[in-house]
């Protein structure tokens, strides 16, 4: 068995008198796309974002390859290996796509969000960063600013950036919301090729149980905050107390 990169223990956080992550316990390891699911209003990107650091926990850990998080920024949690899709969307709307690329690969080696290093030289940056384009079919839009692109093309974009960030957990979440049906096959397929590499731990969120039957190694619930349920996917989706109490007729379309 893989070993556990991230885990939450006992993770909660309240708003006011409401609970909107309930005491939730996971492990997460390498190599494992792990799916969230569970109605609106569960606690599903609530949970995200403790784990991402957007939001602080009113109590319980974050566990990051054995050292404690929960207190660490959003930047820290990024440089210590969490990438979490959004955070990163729009980095520089006003430069190009290939820029915005080559802007992550730099920061990642350690030579900093510099802009003025990026005119001079650095090859082997540009041509990774070209490599990734092309991976996310966004090549040929390698030039133009990434305020022009489409929200399809954007949402691609933001798996370019995590692929240059190249984290030890990739954060997704509804990746494929509001892309049309010619557009979220090519973040689907990138996302299966991350998860054959197994090497990467991966969470999703996503509503879509095709996708989830497709990509997923585990399936988790979350339901009033709490955990519902943690398991092989088929089993989950075919329990009753999910398909009647959580997520409805839509898991028997699977």
């Amino acid at each position: 068995m893989s070993r556990v990169i991230l885990e939450t223990h006992d993770l909660t956080v309240r708003f006011g008198g409401h609970v909107a992550v309930d005491a939730v316990s996971c492990a997460f390891r390498a190599g494992e796309l792990t799916a969230i699911v569970g109605p609106n209003g569960a606690g599903k990107t609530t949970y995200f974002n403790l784990i991402s650091g957007q939001i602080p926990a009113s109590a319980g850990r974050v566990v990051l390859n054995g050292r404690d998080i929960t207190r660490d920024s959003v930047a820290h949690r990024t440089r210590a290996g969490i990438g979490r899709a959004f955070q990163l969307t729009n980095l520089f709307p006003n430069l190009s796509v290939l820029e915005n690329v080559r802007l992550v690969i730099q920061s990642k080696a350690g030579l900093g969000f510099r802009l003025l290093s990026m005119a001079s030289g650095h090859s082997e940056i540009t041509d990774k960063a070209v490599a990734i384009l092309d991976r996310v079919r966004l090549y040929e839009k390698r030039a133009q600013l990434v305020s022009e692109l489409s929200h399809g093309d954007q949402r691609k974009l933001e798996v370019a950036l995590l692929i240059a960030l190249d984290p030890a957990v990739y954060m997704f979440d509804e990746p494929t919301a509001g892309m049309s049906v010619d557009e979220a096959p090519v973040v689907l397929d990138l996302i299966a090729d991350l998860k054959a590499q197994k090497d990467r731990t991966i969470l999703l969120v996503e509503h879509k149980m095709d996708v989830i039957a497709r990509l997923a190694d585990r399936i988790i619930v979350l339901h009033n905050g709490a955990l519902a349920a943690d398991g092989d996917p088929a089993e989950v989706i075919a329990s009753d107390v999910v398909q009647e109490a959580y997520m409805g007729k839509e898991l028997t379309d699977v």
